[in-house]
């Protein structure tokens, strides 16, 4: 009997591209140019695919369609552009950007990923920061969703009058009449902008041939990514760790990935290992605080629906790595098939491409516990005693060795090498390296010492691999000691009343002498118990790292972040120089002298 014909048709799911190839041979790499690559995994089955909130594959974008898309509209941006002109485009986690980007590449063009709107400081923040971005790269275009024309049209207007597409408007362009010329392997690949987490953006100038050296390098060596892996990310992908990591470098060992935007992680995080289980993902990666988010909502796993027994490679990168967020999620989820020594630390920068260093895959994390009393006197990362006080003890994770072709150096302020333990500025040299900074020579020469790179991040060798202690820039130096902000930070954290995340540690000068300030974001308190949390943090940072602050009680909020997740420390400080947290400082004297009015 015939179905009723005014039955509503089930709506068709998009199915995601496979995990493996059924014809193409896998090929890690050793391409010349991002164009090569894709021209090779376009040949194959794989691809990338977009989930939405609810976890459905809203988009998906094989390489064989994302070539031919990418092609079709290189012609139309070649009629519109000079070939070498820099295009700013909005990095929004979906095919639109990803196709966009790909036909700069083969239009000749250079992009230049630009954040999506979060938590930048508000609208305001947000269209400096992107006006900043559309400047420095001297961009003839700004491109992004129709959704955000506004803020482009503001932003290029106070950039100097960059022309604003929406993505819709390039597709409508015209064809050029003959094929462009797709980017050579000595020509630019695309201008990266750092997070701004210490100054003002500048933008990293790939070449095609050290971002694939990179590429390589991540695929065949760092990640050794295999016939029928797949990667999940949630990263933004206007960050390096995101674009480079997971929009270039799976495919170039022709690797489907799943993304996942990053405002829906945020939202939803266990979302992040649902899709993993569905599609039995084996690398992904993450900031520190993507696992602890994670950790601390795995109560809410409903059970039976995560199994994360099927990753090889979860990378830990893009700040600072905290053992207490590897221990917390892998706590949670072993229970739910996780293997601890999936954890993957790695140490990278947008200067190096991405990727600098890996420890050897499936070995456990290994974590340097220091004396930072010793520490901060002698440079010195002296194992921790028996004896040593908790308050006093530091775990650093070890971050592996250089990927092949590459050394890394640690020097002394007198520019020699170290010993082992000892620590200083670090440097890198290798086939990754940048040219410089777009349109900042005085930034790219100081880079450079000869070959080597100075990272300006700080850190010392062990047994072979490089350990991170922290940026070199975000020091507080008091009265000849070192003391990172970290350390603070991750002091202050613990205390009850204060939101997690919601801590900055940095100095001023005053009267020639620096001063620890110390900005913590709160929870709702009445005046009795705000003024009992300051005196409880003020002795909180004196136990841990020797000395007074300024401690200051914010509302929620008050940070600023970069788009990739990063505490702005720097944007922080001028936040308080500018007497943005003077409210609170009001508020938080009068609760001290009501209390002690309360008192006499």
């Amino acid at each position: 009997m015939a179905g009723n014909p005014t039955e509503a048709i089930p709506e068709k799911r998009n199915m995601p591209t496979p995990s493996k190839n059924t014809a193409l041979a896998s090929k890690t790499g050793g391409f010349s140019t991002v164009c090569d690559a894709l021209d090779y995994a376009a040949q194959g089955e794989t691809g990338y695919n977009f989930f939405n909130l609810r976890g459905e594959a809203v988009s998906v974008l094989p390489f064989r369609e994302l070539r031919d898309n990418a092609r079709t509209l290189a012609r139309k941006l070649a009629s519109r552009f000079e070939r070498g002109a820099r295009l700013a485009v909005i990095a929004e986690t979906g095919p639109d950007f990803i196709t966009t980007f790909f036909a700069c590449q083969y239009a000749g063009l250079i992009p230049a990923p630009m954040p999506m709107p979060v938590n930048l400081g508000g609208k305001d923040g947000y269209i400096n920061q992107i006006r900043q971005m559309i400047a420095g790269a001297r961009a003839v275009a700004a491109v992004g969703p129709e959704t955000l024309r506004e803020f482009l049209d503001q932003a290029a207007a106070e950039a100097g009058g960059a022309d604003v597409f929406a993505y819709e408007e390039l597709h409508a362009l015209a064809p050029a009449s003959d094929a462009p010329t797709p980017f050579g392997p000595d020509e630019e690949c695309y201008i990266q902008y750092s997070s701004g987490s210490t100054s003002a953006p500048k933008g990293v100038i790939g070449l095609q041939r050290s971002v694939c050296a990179n590429l390589t390098a991540i695929a065949r060596d760092g990640m050794n990514l295999q016939l029928g892996d797949r990667a999940m990310s949630w990263l933004p992908l206007y960050h390096d760790m995101g674009l480079i990591g997971f929009v270039l470098a799976p495919m170039v060992a022709q690797v489907t990935v799943d993304f996942l935007a990053t405002s829906d992680f945020v939202r939803r995080p266990l979302l992040w290992l649902r899709i993993m289980t569905e599609h039995a993902s084996t690398i992904t990666y993450s900031p520190s605080f993507g696992y602890d988010l994670a950790a601390k909502r795995s109560a809410r796993a409903e059970p039976g629906a995560i199994n994360l027994s099927r990753i090889r490679v979860a990378g830990i990168g893009g700040d600072m790595v905290r053992p207490e967020a590897l221990n917390a999620f892998a706590d949670a989820f072993e229970p739910m098939g996780f293997k601890r020594n999936a954890f993957t630390p790695s140490y990278g920068m947008a200067e190096a491409t991405l990727a600098i260093s890996f420890p050897k895959l499936g070995t456990p994390v290994t974590v340097d516990e220091v004396d930072m009393r010793h520490y901060t006197r002698s440079g010195v990362a002296q194992p921790a005693s028996a004896v040593t006080s908790p308050e006093h003890k530091r775990g650093f994770v070890l971050c592996g060795q250089p990927l092949p072709g590459h050394e890394i150096a640690v020097r002394d302020e007198n520019g020699q090498n170290v010993d082992e333990r000892r620590v200083g500025r670090i440097f890198i040299k290798g086939p990754s390296l940048t040219p410089g900074y777009y349109s900042d020579p005085e930034a790219s020469a100081a880079m450079y010492d000869g070959e080597w790179l100075d990272t300006g991040d700080m850190g010392y060798f062990l047994d072979g691999q490089i350990v991170i202690t922290g940026r070199a820039k975000d020091l507080i130096i008091i009265n000849g000691r070192n003391i990172w902000p970290q350390d603070i930070e991750w002091a202050v954290e613990k205390v009850d009343g204060v939101r997690g995340g919601g801590v900055a540690a940095f100095s001023v000068e005053e009267a020639g002498a620096e001063r620890i300030i110390v900005v913590a974001e709160r929870r709702g308190l009445d005046s009795e118990a705000l003024a009992a949390l300051k005196r409880e943090l003020s002795s909180v940072v004196q136990n841990a790292v020797g000395a007074p602050a300024e401690i200051i009680l914010a509302r929620p909020h008050s940070m600023v972040m970069t788009s990739s997740g990063k505490l702005s420390r720097a944007k922080v400080r001028q936040k308080y120089l500018d007497g943005a947290f003077a409210e609170d400082v009001v508020a938080q004297d009068q609760a001290e002298r009501a209390r002690a009015e309360a008192r006499v």
